[in-house]
Formats: structure tokens, sequence, C-alpha cells
């Protein structure tokens, strides 16, 4: 029988998203262009990112640059985006959701099964920190509870949790304790007692993937905006916002055009890069900012992010 899945209003055959996405790459590998999963990456070029003692990533869903860049419905966004730094020329790896996310965590695409529930074994950013004695907290929006391993709760939905998949994890009750409700995030804040890297997944009410970009803003003005004004923040914090996957019509690049915002005190103001950055970049950032200096995958020939900051 034919696995299918949601998306948007639609549904599509996972084996024929399978096709689509392998088409398009072996096309754009045909024409030298820069493909997700491709080996064939450009090398970073050198530069020397600014040190931050935070940093924090929030994953929006499935809407594609021109939809969220300009929109009315996302004021808050579009304003953090002309105050500090936007990649315009960023792109997701894939659809659906989970290798995006698994991208974001591993370097690499790992599986198209959005229902996948195994073990991932290869490295990733839980290794990398732990062994340069850094600190992680994934905070899921209507998790069940803290160290939760399990499937879908909704509207928390576990394709949206890579951490629960990893091996560091699963086979670590400390490490999975790592995995909290996003409702911990407030009180960690105001305790000053925040990880160097907060992964923030808001449930699918508020990510725009069932809700609207309008509840996804207002989401993110309520739970952001109190962390940027916060001492903790000012004084080394790095924030990037960004989307998982555009619409599932656009395949550019493999997973379509989506914003990322870069939050900082040390970025540059109004600052647009059309630099091609896609989600092994910002997984090489996270542990590059928090001055880790390996990166699982293809992070580690990823396009590196410090033309988004001063001095640079």
């Amino acid at each position: 029988m034919q696995n299918w899945t949601r998306r948007g209003q639609g549904y599509l055959s996972i084996t024929l998203a399978v096709a689509i996405l392998a088409a398009v790459a072996a096309v754009q590998l045909a024409c030298g262009g820069y493909s997700a999963g491709s080996s064939s990456n450009p090398s970073p070029t050198p530069a020397t990112l600014p040190t931050f003692s935070h940093v924090f990533l929030v994953v929006e869903e499935n809407h594609s640059f021109t939809e969220v860049i300009g929109n009315s419905s996302m004021p808050y966004l579009n304003g953090l985006a002309s105050k500090y730094a936007l990649a315009k020329q960023y792109f997701a790896n894939a659809h659906p959701s989970i290798p995006n996310y698994l991208m974001l965590t591993t370097g690499q695409m790992e599986t198209l099964n959005d229902n996948f529930s195994g073990t991932i074994g290869d490295d990733n950013v839980v290794r990398e920190l732990v062994s340069a004695g850094k600190t992680w907290t994934t905070y899921q929006e209507s998790i069940p509870s803290a160290g939760y391993l399990g499937g879908d709760a909704p509207p928390y939905v576990r394709r949206h949790n890579p951490f629960s998949l990893l091996s560091d994890v699963q086979n670590n009750p400390a490490q999975a304790a790592n995995i909290v409700p996003f409702t911990q995030f407030a009180t960690d804040l105001a305790n000053n007692s925040l990880p160097n890297f907060s992964f923030i997944v808001p449930d699918v009410n508020n990510d725009a993937h069932d809700g609207t970009l309008a509840t996804a803003d207002s989401w993110l003005q309520s739970n952001m905006a109190p962390l940027i004004a916060s001492s903790t923040f000012q004084s080394g914090g790095l924030l990037v916002i960004l989307f998982d996957e555009g619409e599932l019509s656009d395949f550019n690049h493999g997973g379509g055009q989506v914003a990322a915002v870069i939050v900082s005190s040390n970025s540059k103001p109004n600052f647009q890069s059309q630099t091609l950055y896609q989600h092994q970049s910002t997984l090489r950032l996270v542990l590059e900012a928090l001055g880790v200096k390996k990166f699982p995958g293809q992070a580690a020939t990823a396009p590196e992010m410090a033309e988004f900051f001063k001095g640079h």
C-alpha cells in the first residue's frame, strides 16, 4: 500500500516525492549547481565569527520566502529582518519536514520518511556540543513530558524533534532530559539558566504548519521579544529564525527558498545576504558561534555565515 503524507491542502505520495526530489537533484548535479545532498559543496571561505555564549534556533514550517518576507501578516518577523540580518538566498534541503530538521542537527538528510522512528548514530550537534563542554536543550511546545522519546501527541509531532532520534540521546537518560516542554523556556530565561544552545520548536498550531502566519508571528513576538530584550541575549546571544521548507511546489535546491533571519547585537544592521545557504550552514553557524570546531556531515564543508556580523 502506498504511503501518503499531508502538505498544505493536498496529499502527496511519499514515493512520488522521493522520485521528484531525486530527479531535481540529478538535474542540479548535471548542471554543476549546488545541490542538497551533493558531495561537491563549495569549500567555505575562512573567516572568524564573533563568540557567543548562547545560540537560539527557532524553526517554523512550510512557507516559502515570498510568502513570509514582506507579508503584512508577519510584522514582527519582518521587523527583525529589517533591523538585523536576512539571508535572501537561503534554501531548504528537501521535502518533507524531517530531512530538514535532521540536516540542522546531523548535517545529513538521513531519511525522507516523516514517520521515521528509528535510531540515528551519525555524528550530530549533541555529540559535538557535549565533547566541547557545551550545554543544550530543545524546547518542544506541547510535548507530553520532559525526556519524551515517543511518537506524535498532537499538536506535538516527533518529526519536528530530531533529538529524539539520535543515539546520543536515546541511549543516555541525562541527554534525553534535555528534551523539555517549551513552558520551561520562560523559567530558564528568568532564572538565567539557559543552555549554550537552545533548539526551539513551536507546536503545529503555532509554527505556521496548521495555524496561520499571523498566529506564528504573534507567537514569535510573545516569546522571542522578551529573550532579545534580556541581558543574557544582549551580552552574547545569537538568534536564528528560519522555515524548515518552502511550499511543496518549490523544489529549488531540494526544498525551496525560505526565510532565515539572523538576530544579535553583533548583526550588521539591515543586512541582506545574497550568498546561497542551506540548513547545513546553519548547523555550522550554531557550532562555530559557540567555539566548537568540528562540524557534522555536510556542515564541515558548508559555506560559513560570518558575513552577517559586524567586522566582516
